[in-house]
């Protein structure tokens, strides 16, 4: 071990972990999971409005961008108001909206109807997404967030993996309206846990930044580390909905697999992608960086992309299930580190705020990714689609920043410069 390791791993050890984190995380996750379950559900929608009911590709596709846009519409307005009042009362309020429009999506009829509900009901979602990060950000000490963030971004991909397993068997059983119902109830049940027993982190009174009495430091300003974050997010966070929307159908319709046993592959893929964000996490502790396994991530995104491209076009059945795990695992690794480094460079007064527009980003990306790689499959099929896929984490790679950023943390001092004139020196 290095010796920069031998220090992340004593800082580690030393500093407590304060009473009630870890409840607060398990809610955290809990919050997150309920909004992503309603997020997910269009996706797994796809192979009954698909294959049974005639819907184009495409269309569908359009469908499953509508919660994710509506996520994009109110992200940072949710962060604003993290900022100024608090988490709690955003992810309970939230998610009690959340229930009540996936129970309207459930009642109403139509296509349109259907997508405006879920339109709504990802708004309402979004609360999760911009408070739940920064309560873990403020009940972890720094060096345990990694891992801290690592279980709580483990919420989506659960989220995700329910929906698999659940929205697939009740749609084809039951009907459209089933899976919305259940949604309904976990995120009015998941609210009432979240009102109950969050509290809020305690916080500085003054931005340490900033002049005291003065309004705290725009974290955007002075620098670039954020703004790369967040443009790399955005093109990592392609492959990742490329495969949780599409590689159920890509299971079924180019490798002939049966919907529940697909369903349970997407089911496995996601556990295993919640506990590799847990593990990357823990890894960004020990190491002692964010940026630096984020690249080792974008490196392998790329990688994993080109595997489950050619293994998809020499129709490996089994193999290609495999590599769809293992891509789904890489694809979503990114999303504790990057979300974990923009909480801690854009501190308390500005996190919401910054992870608002962090996850606007990906969701405006998702919301592309429903409809584009649709079209993109249409035209040339899903392994050639998987390798261009790879192009995005490519393009990432050169934005990793080349160290971290802590908010708070005082600039090292300036080398003494020598005087030009060494009498003078010497008078003083």
């Amino acid at each position: 071990m290095s010796a920069a390791n031998a220090r992340s791993a004593e800082r580690a050890e030393r500093e407590p972990i304060p009473a009630g984190a870890w409840r607060m995380l398990a809610l955290g996750v809990a919050a997150q999971a309920g909004g992503t379950l309603l997020i997910s559900t269009p996706a797994y929608l796809i192979p009954l409005l698909h294959l049974q009911r005639g819907l184009p590709l495409a269309e569908a596709g359009l469908l499953t961008a509508a919660p994710a846009l509506g996520v994009v519409m109110t992200l940072v307005a949710w962060g604003a108001v993290a900022d100024r009042h608090g988490e709690r009362w955003v992810i309970a309020g939230g998610l009690a909206l959340t229930s009540v429009f996936a129970f309207a999506a459930a009642a109403v009829s139509g296509y349109v109807a259907l997508g405006l509900m879920l339109f709504l009901g990802g708004a309402a979602a979004a609360s999760s997404n911009a408070a739940s990060g920064r309560v873990v950000v403020g009940w972890f000490p720094r060096s345990r967030r990694g891992l801290a963030m690592g279980i709580r971004q483990m919420a989506q991909p659960l989220g995700v993996a329910i929906a698999a397993l659940l929205v697939p068997h009740l749609a084809e059983g039951v009907g459209i309206w089933a899976p919305l119902v259940v949604t309904g109830i976990a995120t009015a049940a998941i609210a009432a846990a979240c009102a109950l027993w969050i509290a809020n982190p305690p916080r500085p009174a003054v931005d340490p930044t900033s002049a005291a009495g003065a309004p705290p430091v725009n974290p955007y300003r002075g620098g670039h580390f954020l703004q790369r974050l967040h443009l790399l997010s955005m093109l990592l966070v392609v492959p990742q909905f490329t495969l949780s929307i599409f590689g159920l159908v890509f299971l079924i319709t180019s490798l002939g697999w049966s919907a529940t046993a697909a369903g349970a592959v997407i089911a496995v893929s996601q556990f295993v992608g919640a506990f590799g964000r847990i593990w990357v996490g823990h890894l960004s502790d020990r190491v002692g960086s964010r940026v630096r396994v984020l690249r080792w991530v974008a490196f392998s995104g790329v990688a994993v992309m080109l595997a489950l491209a050619g293994v998809g076009a020499l129709h490996w059945s089994v193999a290609a299930a495999f590599m769809l795990v293992v891509a789904s695992t890489v694809s979503v690794a990114d999303n504790g580190l990057s979300f974990t480094s923009v909480a801690e460079a854009a501190g308390p007064f500005w996190s919401g705020k910054a992870l608002g527009i962090q996850n606007t980003g990906q969701f405006l990306v998702s919301a592309a990714v429903g409809p584009g790689i649709g079209v993109l499959v249409t035209l040339v099929g899903y392994p050639l689609a998987f390798a261009l896929v790879a192009l995005a984490p490519l393009g990432s790679i050169p934005l990793v920043p080349p160290r971290d950023e802590h908010w708070g943390d005082a600039p090292e001092p300036a080398p003494p410069q020598p005087s030009p004139n060494p009498s003078v020196t010497a008078r003083t």
